[in-house]
């Protein structure tokens, strides 16, 4: 969710005759994921888009113009596309299959048990990571404030989400709201701030033109400098298919899917690219600094006064709706598989709230280990930690499309099916991802997140062979 990089996380049959007719609908199907959610609808549009928006963009964009140049604004297009894609891929699943639940379910439903075993602790993996990660950048932040030790910190912003999320999903919904609202009305007002500046109603008088073609161009090191930025700039983006999982468990479960697969994409990357587009009109290219926020280097620039520590605020917001995010992402996950006998069945328990408190706390608490190792062994246990889950979700990804692809395949003339180039689209998307991932191996600093990643697959694929030859499962079920 609005990651910066791997490196900055401290991720049936159906008759042929029926080809042409629209599917059945699933009585269930506008039940939610678990019986009881409260989600409600604003819940879901500011989850929906808040919660791909995070420090990835706000800082971690910093890194991103400064090796690419004015160029990774087209990153930023090619980036964005993918991720709309993929939205609607999972949109156009959906509605083949009304009722099918979140992207896991859909990649189970195309693939089997044991991509949705895959699939599933990946994506837990990579985001009880981030919940460690984002911890101690919550830390660092009010350790700043307050001189409190970071040590302290983490484990008390843990504590205080963990509480928000094991009381009821409709008291999760209410923060993340409130939490994303204050990130998107932060990117509007820089927008509309922006706007006013090029018209030169406040601040200095700004040449866009002067500011891109700063330095030597729009790409000063060359189109292999822009090619190497897609991961940071994705990892920036990633967490638009969690929305699915609240959306599951929203009073319009069906609607409410159908709406966030269709719009999210879109919407994440109109405000991504508006908002690179003002940082790169409104300062010089080469003042922009990596690891400093761009965006208070814009308002600096057009003398607003208080500019740092406002988007202190702002990214401290952010750090904790990915936090409050991921602990509800990891505990949904998790429920999940034990529904499906790829988790131990304790997970499978619901308070009376309808919450599954045991997997909260579980992971809350594998979270706050991460976290510590960040304090005791950055350099080796947490940096394995990083490293063997900070390209998982390119596989995720890569299982989303093809699950797209095999179901396109049973019933091509479906009229769901609305994405152009046929399942020629999919061979793209798959693609364009295979090169994220040279892209990432050509650089020395991610080289290590692909190897360590590909290991994390390998031995979560060995896990499930071993379950399957003896037939036993984690939970009560089967998993089929």
């Amino acid at each position: 969710m609005g990651v910066s990089s791997p490196a900055m996380q401290q991720n049936y049959t159906i008759p042929a005759s029926a080809a042409m007719s629209p599917p059945t609908v699933d009585p269930a199907a506008d039940s939610p994921l678990i019986a009881g959610g409260k989600l409600k609808d604003r819940h879901i549009a500011m989850i929906a888009l808040g919660g791909a928006i995070g420090a990835g963009l706000f800082v971690g964009s910093s890194a991103a113009i400064h090796d690419a140049g004015p160029a990774i604004f087209a990153t930023y297009v090619v980036t964005g596309l993918m991720v709309v894609i993929v939205m609607r891929m999972l949109g156009e699943m959906l509605l083949f299959r009304p009722g099918i639940g979140t992207f896991v379910d859909c990649i189970r439903t195309a693939h089997g048990p044991g991509a949705g075993f895959l699939a599933g602790w990946l994506y837990w993996l990579f985001w009880v990571v981030t919940i460690g990660a984002e911890a101690i950048g919550g830390a660092i932040i009010v350790n700043g404030w307050s001189g409190l030790p970071v040590w302290m910190l983490a484990p008390l912003l843990i504590v205080a989400v963990n509480i928000v999320n094991a009381v009821s999903v409709d008291l999760f919904g209410e923060c993340e709201f409130w939490l994303s609202f204050i990130k998107v009305s932060c990117i509007i007002a820089f927008a509309a701030l922006g706007a006013v500046a090029l018209l030169h109603l406040v601040g200095p008088k700004i040449s866009p033109l002067a500011n891109i073609m700063a330095g030597n161009g729009p790409m000063p090191n060359g189109l292999a400098a822009v090619v190497a930025t897609i991961p940071t700039v994705l990892f920036s983006m990633i967490g638009s298919e969690a929305a699915t999982v609240a959306a599951a468990e929203s009073e319009n479960a069906r609607e409410n899917l159908g709406k966030v697969t269709r719009r999210i994409g879109l919407r994440l990357t109109l405000f991504c690219l508006v908002s690179v587009g003002m940082i790169l009109c409104l300062v010089p290219w080469t003042s922009i600094v990596p690891g400093y926020s761009p965006f208070v280097t814009v308002m600096q620039a057009l003398g607003i006064p208080g500019a740092a520590m406002a988007l202190q605020i702002v990214v401290f917001s952010a750090v904790l709706s990915c936090l409050n995010s991921s602990i509800y992402i990891t505990s949904r996950t998790l429920y999940g598989l034990a529904e499906k006998g790829d988790a131990p069945d304790a997970f499978r328990h619901l308070s009376r709230h309808a919450v599954p408190q045991r997997a909260v706390l579980a992971s809350s608490l594998i979270g706050l280990f991460v976290a510590f190792c960040s304090i005791l062994s950055p350099g080796v246990i947490f940096a394995f930690f990083i490293s063997a889950t900070g390209a998982v979700i390119l596989v995720v990804y890569g299982l989303i499309v093809s699950a797209h692809w095999a179901m396109r395949g049973e019933q091509p003339d479906n009229p769901v099916f609305t994405l152009p180039l046929g399942r020629g689209l999919n061979m793209l998307m798959l693609a364009g991802m295979a090169m994220v991932m040279l892209a990432m191996l050509t650089q020395p600093d991610q080289r290590g997140t692909v190897l360590s990643s590909v290991g994390s697959v390998a031995v979560l694929s060995l896990i499930y062979a071993m379950k399957r030859r003896t037939g036993q499962s984690l939970g009560r079920r089967t998993g089929a």
